[in-house]
């Protein structure tokens, strides 16, 4: 009888450590969808590959699914107001701001250099 119970308790041991193997392995990948990653599947077939590369590339794709998040983008910083769709307005801005000063430096019967696009 006792034989019989060490057999069940192998067994269940040796399942155990296979599933948790294999949900170890998809974190990333659960990571990325929660944040709406635009490679998630990318980042699950490398998750799979890392599971028979003994986890090499685990800590690499932990980091790939972490970059990105649907708010703010890649990386963790955001603009200096917060709001990174605000871009094209603040180029906008700039680009007035630069123009109002090269004609305050022109003289006053300069002709204009020509405008590239």
């Amino acid at each position: 009888m006792l034989d019989y119970f060490a057999l069940f308790m192998l067994l269940f041991v040796a399942v155990t450590l296979v599933f948790g193997i294999v949900a170890i392995h998809d974190i990333p990948h659960v990571i990325s969808k929660s944040r709406q990653h635009p490679h998630q599947d990318a980042i699950h077939a490398a998750g799979w590959v890392s599971l028979f590369t003994l986890h090499a590339l685990w800590p690499l794709l932990w980091i790939w699914a972490m970059a990105y998040r649907a708010d703010r983008g890649w990386g963790f910083a955001t603009t200096t107001d917060g709001s990174p769709g605000e871009l094209p307005a603040t180029i906008a801005r700039l680009e007035a701001r630069l123009t109002a000063l090269e004609e305050a430096q022109r003289p006053s019967g300069a002709v204009p250099p020509a405008v590239r696009d």
